[in-house]
C-alpha cells in the first residue's frame, strides 16, 4: 500500500517538484559509486519517504541506517549521511568516523546536509579533526509534497525557535522555498502578511526578488495570485483546541506522521496482536478523500449509510438476476471495500476515545474559554488536573488556551499555578515554564483581555452550526470557526482592508505590497457569512491561486476549513497551503517542552 500521495489533481504542479527533489538524491546516490551504506537523520526518513520508497534507495545499492550516537555497524566501505544542519548531530558523525578510525577502519565518509550547509556545523567537524575526512555537499530539500493542497518545508522546531531562541534561519528558509517556486510559477504579484515572523519572511522575499529577479517573460503570468503569510503566534487559540474534523481527530488521537498512523493491527482486524502497522492517509485513498474534512460526527454517519447500501446492494445481487452492467456497478463498489474497512475501524477506534467523559469534560472547557465565559470554573478544572497528575502537555496546552483568551492570568494565579506544577511534575521544568513565558503563551495578566471584541467582530463562535451540510468554516470545531481561518478570508477578499483595528489587536505587525503588472485578486468587503459571487477567472479560465503560507504550523483542521472556503459556489479561487509542519496542540506545546538530559 502506497504511502506516496499522488498529486495530478493539485492546483499547481506539485509533482513536478517532487521529480526535481527524486532526481537530485539519486544523483546523490550515483555519485557515490558502488555499494554503501545511507544513514539518515530520523527526522528526514518520513520526508524522504514521501519522495522515494525505501525500494527505491536499495537499488542504488544503498544500505539504510538511522542516526543515532550509537557507531554504524556496517561492512560496506562508504558511508553516506544525509541529515539536517543540526550542531547535536555533527558530535553523532565525528563520534562515529572517530570510533572507526581508532579501529583501523579505512572508509569513504560523504556528508550531505539538508536543505544547506551551515558553518556553525562545519566548525563543529573541524574542532573534532574530521571535516578532512568528509565529502560535503548539499541536497536543497525545502519543501515535501504531503497532499494535492498541502506542502510542508518540514521545520518542526521554527516556532519555539523564533519564539524563545531568537533564531531565524527558519525565515529565510521559507522565504527561500518561496522564492524558488516563484522561478517556476511567476512572481507573485500580491503578497499580504501577520505576524512578526509573517512581515520578516515577505521582507525577506523582498530582497531576495530584488537581488535576483524572476524573468517574467520566461514564466509568463503568475500561476500564484495571492499569498498570505501567517505568523501561528497570531492565532495560537486554534491549534489547542480539540479538532473535531476526521484528519485532525485522528491525528489528534492517533498521530498523523508523513500521511500515515501507526497502531496495532488488531485494531484494523488483523490477527496480530501487538504488531504494528502503518495505515496510509492521503488523497490517493477516494473514501478517505471524501470524509477527511467531515466533521467526525457525519463521517461515522455516512460509514454507516455506505455500509448499509452495499450491504442492501449484495442481498439484492444474491437473490434476483441482475444485469451485466447491474454487476459491473456492484464490482466497482466491492472494489472499494478495503477503503471501507479501513476507516470503518479507525472510526470506531476513534470513537472509544470521543465517548470517554474526560475528553467530554475537555472539550466543555476549551469551549467555555472560547466563549470568554466562566474562567473560575476553568482555573478549577486546571488546578484539578495538575492534581491528577494527569499528562503535564495536557495541562499545559489548556492552561495555554486560558492564558491567551485571558491576555495572561492574575498575578496571584500566575504564581500559585506556577508553583503546583513544579511541585507536581519536577522543578527540571522551570526551562519549560520559562520558555512558554518568553513566547508570551503562559503570562501575567497586563491588561485587560480583547478576546471579547475579536470573537464578536470575527464571529469566531457561531450558534446552532450545521455539521451536517455546513455554511461556515466553524464546522471544523463545532462552532468555533478558527481565528486563522476568519482572517485568511479577509486576506483574499480585500486584502487587510477596513480589518485594521482588529489587527491591531492581535500580536505582531501586518503589511501588504502589490507588484505593478497584474491585477489584483477581485475584491470583496463581506467578511464571513453569505459568500458573493466570484465570476472572475483567470485570463485562461482558471481559477485564480492563492497560496496561505503558516510560519509555525497549521492543524488539519484549518486545513480542512481552507478547503471549505474553496469549494463554495461561485468562489474564484483555488486554496493550496504550504506550512513549516503539520501540528496539534499537544505536538506544539511539546517543542516548548525542555528535555532533561
Amino acid at each position: 500500500m502506497s504511502q506516496i500521495p499522488n498529486l495530478e489533481n493539485a492546483p499547481i504542479n506539485l509533482t513536478a517538484i517532487r521529480t526535481r527533489a527524486q532526481k537530485e538524491l539519486e544523483t546523490i546516490l550515483k555519485n557515490v559509486r558502488g555499494e554503501k551504506c545511507l544513514v539518515i537523520d530520523p527526522k528526514l526518513s518520513g520526508s524522504l519517504s514521501l519522495l522515494l520508497q525505501s525500494s527505491e534507495l536499495k537499488k542504488h545499492g544503498a544500505e539504510l541506517r538511522h542516526l543515532t550516537a550509537e557507531p554504524i555497524q556496517t561492512e560496506r566501505t562508504k558511508v553516506v549521511y544525509l541529515v539536517r544542519a543540526q550542531l547535536d548531530l555533527m558530535k553523532f558523525i565525528s563520534s562515529h568516523i572517530q570510533n572507526d578510525t581508532s579501529k583501523g577502519l579505512q572508509k569513504e565518509y560523504y556528508l550531505y546536509f539538508v536543505p544547506r550547509r551551515v558553518v556553525a556545523c562545519e566548525k563543529i567537524l573541524e574542532e573534532e579533526k574530521v571535516h578532512e575526512l568528509l565529502t560535503i555537499g548539499e541536497f536543497p530539500l525545502y519543501m515535501i509534497p504531503l497532499d494535492e493542497d498541502v506542502f510542508s518545508f518540514e521545520l518542526d522546531l521554527s516556532q519555539k525557535e523564533y519564539l524563545v531562541d531568537g533564531d531565524a534561519t527558519s525565515l529565510w528558509h521559507i522565504a527561500k522555498t518561496i522564492h524558488n517556486m516563484e522561478f517556476s510559477f511567476g512572481a507573485i504579484p500580491n503578497v499580504r502578511a501577520k505576524g512578526k515572523g509573517a512581515t520578516r519572511v515577505a521582507d525577506i522575499l523582498n530582497r531576495m526578488q530584488a537581488e535576483e529577479p524572476v524573468n517574467t517573460s520566461d514564466v509568463g503570468v503568475p500561476e500564484i495570485n495571492t499569498l498570505i503569510l501567517l505568523d501561528r503566534e497570531v492565532d495560537m487559540v486554534t491549534p489547542m483546541c480539540t479538532q473535531l474534523t476526521y484528519e485532525g481527530l485522528l491525528d489528534e488521537l492517533l498521530g498523523i506522521s508523513n500521511g500515515a498512523v501507526e497502531l496495532d493491527a488488531s485494531i484494523m482486524g488483523a490477527q496480530q496482536e501487538g504488531k504494528k502497522m502503518k495505515v496510509p492517509l492521503n488523497s490517493s485513498d477516494k473514501l478517505f478523500k471524501e470524509i477527511r474534512d467531515m466533521n467526525f460526527e457525519v463521517v461515522v454517519q455516512v460509514l454507516r449509510q455506505k455500509a448499509t447500501s452495499m450491504k442492501q446492494d449484495y442481498t439484492d445481487i444474491s437473490t434476483t438476476t441482475q444485469s451485466v452492467s447491474e454487476l459491473k456497478d456492484f464490482v466497482k463498489k466491492l472494489n472499494s471495500l478495503p477503503e471501507m474497512t479501513r476507516h470503518i475501524n479507525l472510526a470506531q477506534h476513534l470513537s472509544t476515545f470521543t465517548s470517554k467523559p474526560s475528553f467530554l469534560g475537555k472539550l466543555d472547557m476549551e469551549q467555555t474559554l472560547v466563549e470568554a465565559q466562566s474562567y473560575d470554573i476553568c482555573f478549577d478544572f486546571i488546578e484539578e488536573m495538575i492534581h491528577k497528575q494527569e499528562p503535564l502537555v495536557n495541562v499545559l496546552r489548556l492552561l495555554i488556551l486560558f492564558s491567551i483568551t485571558n491576555s495572561g492570568l492574575p498575578k496571584k494565579n500566575f504564581d500559585y499555578l506556577r508553583r503546583e506544577l513544579l511541585h507536581s511534575y519536577g522543578f527540571e521544568h522551570i526551562g519549560t515554564l520559562n520558555n512558554l513565558e518568553k513566547a508570551g503563551l503562559v503570562r501575567k495578566q497586563d491588561s485587560k483581555s480583547n478576546w471579547l471584541t475579536i470573537k464578536r467582530t470575527l464571529q469566531l463562535v457561531v450558534e446552532d452550526t450545521d455539521t451536517t451540510n455546513p455554511n461556515d468554516i466553524s464546522y471544523v470545531f463545532s462552532g468555533y470557526a478558527p481565528l486563522s481561518i476568519r482572517l485568511v478570508q479577509h486576506a483574499i477578499r480585500s486584502g487587510w482592508r477596513g480589518l485594521e483595528e482588529i489587527l491591531r489587536l492581535l500580536p505582531g505587525p501586518h503589511s501588504e505590497s502589490k507588484k505593478g503588472g497584474f491585477s489584483s485578486i477581485p475584491s470583496y468587503d463581506t467578511l464571513p457569512g453569505s459568500l458573493n459571487s466570484l465570476d472572475k477567472l483567470a485570463a485562461d479560465g482558471r481559477r485564480d491561486l492563492v497560496l496561505v503560507v503558516f510560519i509555525g504550523g497549521v492543524t488539519f483542521a484549518e486545513i480542512s476549513a481552507l478547503r471549505f472556503l474553496s469549494s463554495q459556489e461561485g468562489m474564484a479561487y483555488d486554496i493550496i497551503v504550504g506550512t513549516t509542519n503539520i501540528i496539534n496542540g499537544h505536538s506544539l506545546t511539546e517543542t516548548f517542552v525542555e528535555k532533561s538530559l
